[in-house]
């Protein structure tokens, strides 16, 4: 043998196990794509109804939104108009009843002076026993003086 049918036979040894390596891996990257190819046929399954429901739900929401944009519009027109409304019942009877509450509290201040009852007398108490009625009298008398004002003591 020379050295070039060794050198011949070498190479065909390297090829060969070269290929056989070459088998292997193309045979585990089948593998790894025929797992992957059912990984993906079961995701679909699953992401078909998924999508489906989402797309229901999505739906479902823009129908709730598009009414409580509804209500939403109604209440501020809702609340414009009795904003208006409470400023025309105010400007209307506003002025005229506080005018009349006015008037009514005069009218009763003057009739309360006309007709004013006479005061009641004041008790005085004095460390737990009271003033004799002779002495509350004058002491009441000394008050009504005091208590009057120089417009009171005109009339």
């Amino acid at each position: 043998m020379s050295g070039g049918e060794v050198a011949g036979i070498l190479v065909a040894v390297f090829w060969a196990i070269l290929v056989s390596f070459l088998a292997v891996a193309l045979a585990r990257l089948a593998q790894t794509l025929r797992a992957t190819t059912k990984l993906v046929a079961d995701v679909t399954e699953q992401a078909v109804p998924l999508l489906a429901d989402a797309s229901t739900a999505v739906r479902s929401a823009q129908t709730q939104i598009d009414r409580v944009d509804a209500i939403a519009s109604d209440v501020q027109e809702v609340t414009s108009n009795a904003s208006a409304l409470s400023t025309t019942v105010a400007s209307t009877f506003g002025g005229p009843l506080v005018k009349v509450a006015a008037f009514g509290y005069g009218v009763r201040r003057a009739i309360g002076r006309k007709d004013a009852p006479a005061k009641p007398p004041r008790r005085t108490v004095i460390v737990g026993r009271t003033l004799s009625s002779a002495r509350r009298s004058r002491r009441a008398e000394r008050a009504d003086r005091t208590d009057r004002t120089p417009r009171d003591k005109k009339d």
